[in-house]
């Protein structure tokens, strides 16, 4: 069964870097993936978990673009991925395991927000098929190196963004109703939460835990697809477009933002304990439905008769019917 959805006051807060989190923890021997580990807080966790002794894999859609970003950083190995198309992720995870090696982390980081309406090859909304679809697939096809690993860790990057409503079952993919950006990214980080609960469900007995995350705001290439004036107005930069940097209301730097995401990855204090949303480098509170808090993790985000029925619809998905 999936841990209690509370905190376990440990120690650490909103300010919290991956410094603090990674002190003392050797990770040698240990394989790690981490998708979209080229850039934001994805970076700064693949760096982190390199320099702890692991080896890291970044899968990239942009070679070009993850190639020059990691540069200055020849410990972290690339390889091609793309978690809008079936069969690129299904490249990938023969390649990796034909080498055999356990995968004790898996960071399922990658994610694109509020951009314009398009779909991927099977018709599916791309937030969607990005943010939740595609590591969905990844996971299932890299389950044998997850068990390999005898108490492997999946993490899932979610978001303050499933605040904007639960998975809709019935029009999920947005064929009836008029597509929303932000209500469709508020989906996707909502069944990315929903996606640790069932995994973390049907792996404990394998080792295999799994956690959902909120890193908290943070200015990177993520907000692309947002219009500078919104962008000031939401108050996470200023007037000349810089971040602002506020941890106690989740305004957070790219080191404070991934350390949840190492947190779960490395915390011993999370030894025995999964299917749970997590921010700030504590497991979060759950809160009511009707809410107003910024941090916590809403119903519909660990309902567990939820998560199975997501996990059902993604099964047949990633399988074409």
């Amino acid at each position: 069964m999936p841990t209690v959805q509370k905190p376990i006051h440990s120690g650490y807060g909103a300010a919290t870097t991956v410094a603090e989190v990674i002190r003392g923890v050797d990770l040698s021997g240990k394989v790690a993936i981490v998708t979209g580990g080229y850039s934001g807080i994805g970076l700064v966790t693949a760096r982190t978990l390199a320099a702890a002794g692991a080896r890291v894999i970044v899968p990239a859609r942009d070679l070009a673009k993850a190639r020059a970003a990691l540069k200055p950083y020849p410990q972290l190995q690339l390889e091609p991925l793309d978690l809008m198309d079936a069969q690129s992720i299904e490249q990938f995870a023969v390649r990796f395991l034909a080498t055999g090696c356990p995968l004790h982390l898996l960071i399922n980081n990658a994610g694109i927000m509020a951009p314009p309406l398009s779909r991927n090859a099977q018709g599916y909304e791309s937030q969607f098929a990005t943010n939740h679809l595609g590591h969905f697939l990844l996971t299932q096809r890299l389950w044998p190196a997850l068990q390999r690993a005898e108490g492997a860790r999946v993490v899932t990057l979610s978001s303050r963004g499933h605040v904007h409503g639960a998975v809709d079952f019935d029009d999920w993919n947005f064929e009836r109703q008029a597509y929303d950006p932000w209500r469709a990214y508020g989906q996707s980080k909502t069944a990315n939460a929903l996606f640790a609960v069932h995994l973390d469900t049907l792996g404990a007995a394998s080792g295999v835990r799994a956690f959902a995350v909120h890193p908290g705001g943070i200015i990177t290439d993520l907000v692309r697809h947002m219009k500078p004036e919104v962008l000031q107005a939401s108050g996470y930069v200023d007037e000349h477009g810089k971040p602002v940097i506020d941890p106690e209301r989740n305004m957070k730097t790219p080191e404070q933002g991934a350390a949840t995401s190492v947190w779960c990855a490395v915390s011993g204090q999370l030894a025995g304990m999964g299917g749970v949303y997590c921010e700030n480098c504590d497991v979060a509170a759950a809160v009511s439905a009707e809410s107003e808090e910024q941090l916590g993790v809403r119903p519909w985000a660990v309902d567990t008769g939820l998560a199975q029925r997501l996990w059902i619809l993604s099964e047949q998905l990633v399988a074409g019917r």
